[in-house]
Order: structure tokens, then C-alpha cells, then sequence
């Protein structure tokens, strides 16, 4: 059983409430895509307040490794395909288990955002996840090179996000800058993260379904 503070938490409280007045946007052509989700996990902190400043709440973010099959070494969200006869919600808590240790329950899951369709023939769906503070991380070095833990704050920082063109695509890229990784992350994570931001944290029903990927990751 969880303990009671996780409840109660301000932050956890202010997450929840805004995606459920979000109405998501379910992909009308799911059944010719490959479904996955991905699990974005905000790391609760004892003290932390609506904004995530006091005792800096962070979401985990993981650098894939180099030896796996398919988009080696970017940056990921916690996630993966979604397996026969399992939930979305089933499929997100295994993952977030199998790729970096962290075990929670069906109550850990606090809202969902839109669907979103990767260049790769990929249908993510991401769901917030909520993780006490003494949730400890063990990442799984098959498949994860790194494990970062990056504030919130860093979401709200100036300049975020970055909005580019390129010429292989007539839709606008997106793409957030990260000091915590000195880096930037592009999408699908970084469309994602980015709805995670506006809806979630800012209470803006924003869509993020036209943002384009990089040539490297329509593979």
C-alpha cells in the first residue's frame, strides 16, 4: 500500500485534475500501427508543492541503449509495445518495471494524452504516472544506457519549446532543450513531454499531433 502522503500531494492533486478535464484525441486508424505507450513519471517529492519548486519534482527520462534493435541510443520516456490481451495501463507499469525497476499499481496512473503516430509505424499512447519518493530506480542495462532525473522546472524554461522546419517535411518540428542532459530532445518524446507541459502543468488544452520528427528517427 502506498502511503497516504502520495495522496494527498498538492502536485499529484493539480496533474490529476487537469487531465481529466482534458478530452484526449484517440488516433481514428489505430489498427494499422504498431500500439505502444510510454510512461511519463513524475518522481513525487515530500515537500513538493503545485509547481514542483520546493524540492525540485522531476520526470525520469532514459538514453536507450546502443545495442537495441530499433531507435538505439535516444532519448526515451519509459515504454514500449503494448502485448497481446494487455491494457494500456498494464502495458505502461510493465515497462516502467522491466526498463528501469520501478514497480507500481493500477492507483499510480493519474491521466492520459493524445495519441500520438511516430513516423516508424508506431502508435504511442502516454500515460502520467505518479512515483512516491523513496521509489528506487534500477535500470536494466539491455535496455537502458542511462537513467536521467530532470526537474520540472526544466519543461517551463525560456526558449522551450523550439519550433524548426526542415525540407523533408512540410510540418512544423518540435524539439525541447534540456540542460539536464545537455541536450536537446526531439520528438515524438519531445511533442509529448511538451503536451505534458501545457496540459498538466499549465491547464492549456494543447495538441501536439502535427509536430513532424527528425529525418533520423523516421526509421
Amino acid at each position: 500500500m502506498q502511503p497516504p502522503y502520495v495522496h494527498a500531494d498538492p502536485l499529484r492533486a493539480s496533474i490529476s485534475e487537469r487531465l481529466s478535464r482534458f478530452p484526449v484525441q484517440f488516433h481514428a486508424d489505430a489498427r494499422r500501427l504498431k500500439h505502444a505507450t510510454v510512461a511519463i513519471t513524475v518522481v513525487a517529492l515530500e515537500a513538493s508543492n503545485e509547481f514542483g519548486a520546493r524540492g525540485d519534482a522531476a520526470f525520469l527520462l532514459t538514453r536507450r541503449a546502443s545495442k537495441l534493435r530499433a531507435h538505439s541510443g535516444q532519448w526515451a520516456l519509459p515504454g514500449g509495445r503494448i502485448d497481446p490481451g494487455e491494457t494500456i495501463e498494464q502495458a505502461a507499469l510493465r515497462e516502467l518495471h522491466e526498463e528501469i525497476g520501478i514497480e507500481l499499481g493500477p492507483d499510480a496512473i493519474i491521466g492520459r494524452l493524445d495519441d500520438y503516430e511516430t513516423r516508424s509505424g508506431y502508435l504511442m499512447s502516454p500515460l502520467v504516472v505518479w512515483a512516491p519518493p523513496d521509489a528506487v530506480a534500477t535500470p536494466n542495462p539491455s535496455e537502458v544506457a542511462k537513467l536521467y532525473r530532470i526537474s520540472l522546472r526544466e519543461l517551463r524554461r525560456e526558449g522551450s519549446p523550439e519550433i524548426f522546419s526542415i525540407p523533408e517535411s512540410g510540418r512544423p518540428l518540435i524539439r525541447l532543450p534540456l540542460s539536464a542532459v545537455n541536450n536537446h530532445i526531439n520528438a515524438p518524446t519531445a511533442a509529448i513531454l511538451y503536451q505534458f507541459r501545457e496540459v498538466a502543468l499549465e491547464g492549456r488544452a494543447t495538441r501536439v499531433a502535427h509536430f513532424d520528427q527528425p529525418v533520423f528517427a523516421w526509421r
